[in-house]
Parts: C-alpha cells; structure tokens; sequence
C-alpha cells in the first residue's frame, strides 16, 4: 500500500518498512509515478527512539536521490516521529526537520561538499551552481512566467560539461525579498510545481548578492521561505520551509 503526501504542490508516494512485491525501488518508482503524477517514491523505516529517521527517495526515472520536498512532507504522515524537531537521514544526508503549524521547515545538507561552485562552462547572463545533496543551476532572467521551460532548460539540464546534469532553475526578482522562480527536474524531466532545493539554492544565492537573509519564492505550486546563514562559498544554516498535506492511500488497483 502506498500512501501520498505532496510539499508546496509536488507530490510523492510513500511505503513503510518494506516495498510490495513485485518490484524494488527504482522499479516500483519507474511503474508508479509517471502515470499518477507523482515526483518521486520514498520508502520510510520506522522510527526508532535516539536515532536520525531513515529513509530513500527514488525519483521517477528510478534514481536514488535526495529530495527535500518529499522529505518535508513525510513528517505530515501517520506513524512520523512526533515532536518539534525531526533529525532525519534521507538518501543518505542529514537534516532537520521542523513543525512550523500546518508548515514544516527543512534544514538542508551543509558542510564539506555543499554550496555553491564554477559552472564548469561558459554561460550568458547572472547564474548560480550548487551543489545541496543534488545540483541546481539556477539563472536569473526577466519574464519568467512567460519562458518556454520546456524549449531553455533540456539543453542545460543534458549539459554535457556535468556527466549527471543538472536540475535548471529560472528566477527573476519581482521585489525586495520576494522572487518568482520555475523549476525542470532531473528524473522527473519536466517542469514540478516547487523544486525545493532548487528554491534554497536561489535564496541561498540571492542573499549572497543583496544581504537580505531572508526570501519568499514563488514557484507555480505555491509560496516557500527560505532563510541563509552564510558561510564561504556555502552556508552555515539554510532552510526552507513550506506547506504540506496528506493525500491518502493509492487506489488498490494503483498500487
């Protein structure tokens, strides 16, 4: 049985313990969700007193990866650890999860591998690359609502300087701590309503450049906040936080 919970719009099927028969992850995320409009397939263990809650994500190509808007909206499931603060282990990275009202806050991977690097090729106009348990190249460009994401971002997210590619973001200012910004991810390859660490990549970068720590992006699914302590070409604490619901169970037939 499968179990749906969506963050700022994107939305994700999730299993405790073990996967149905029939399938390991990457399978199980190839069959469910593309047809069902689902970003990515987590698999959850149950949480044990003391220790980080563990869990995997699989994107919708099969690729294990972190992703923290289905991250945040695991805490919204039945059986989550209970509690302000939630130290989690997802896909492999550490972090915080935080109970904000009917919100939940993330505080992304930092440290040694993380923050923001060279784009290892020429491109035209401002831009940003980081890395943030996943890559995000983000470009600042005006008319963003209006872009062809569809037409601009395949050619960067296939970039052939990055052997994994890239999810590719737009953004553009619309005013003092507030930015429009539309996401194409990898493994889901196409545009999401909120790519969440690609929104705290583009906080994390605008702070850097204006001193404003705090950010509310606007991605198609709804309003996020991110908030930078920076640190070098990284960050010390960077958070994202935003909206999250449970759907409910997959029709059996689905699942």
């Amino acid at each position: 049985m499968f179990t749906v919970a969506s963050a700022s719009g994107n939305s994700f099927a999730y299993a405790w313990d073990a996967l149905p028969p029939g399938g390991d992850g990457p399978e199980w995320a190839r069959s469910l969700c593309p047809g069902h409009g689902l970003d990515g397939l987590f698999l959850l263990e149950r949480p044990v007193a003391g220790q980080p809650w563990r869990m995997r994500h699989w994107d919708a190509d099969g690729a294990l990866t972190f992703c923290s808007n289905g991250t945040r909206a695991a805490l919204a499931l039945p059986g989550a650890p209970a509690g302000a603060e939630v130290a989690v282990e997802s896909s492999g990275e550490q972090v915080l999860l935080r109970r904000d009202g009917d919100e939940v806050a993330i505080l992304m991977p930092s440290g040694p591998g993380t923050g923001f690097r060279p784009f290892p090729a020429p491109l035209e106009g401002p831009h940003a690359f980081g890395w943030i348990g996943n890559p995000q190249l983000v470009l600042e460009l005006p008319g963003v609502a209006a872009l062809d994401l569809g037409l601009l971002a395949p050619p960067l997210r296939h970039h052939p300087a990055l052997p994994g590619g890239t999810n590719v973001n737009v953004m553009e200012v619309i005013a003092p701590g507030t930015a429009r910004i539309r996401s194409w991810e990898r493994g889901v390859e196409g545009e999401t309503p909120c790519c969440g660490t690609g929104c705290a990549v583009a906080g994390a970068w605008l702070a850097r450049r204006t001193g404003i720590p705090a950010w509310r992006l606007l991605p198609p699914g709804g309003g996020v906040s991110v908030t930078a302590r920076l640190e070098g070409e990284g960050w010390r604490e960077l958070w994202l936080s935003g909206p999250v619901s449970v759907h409910g169970a997959l029709p059996p037939l689905l699942s």
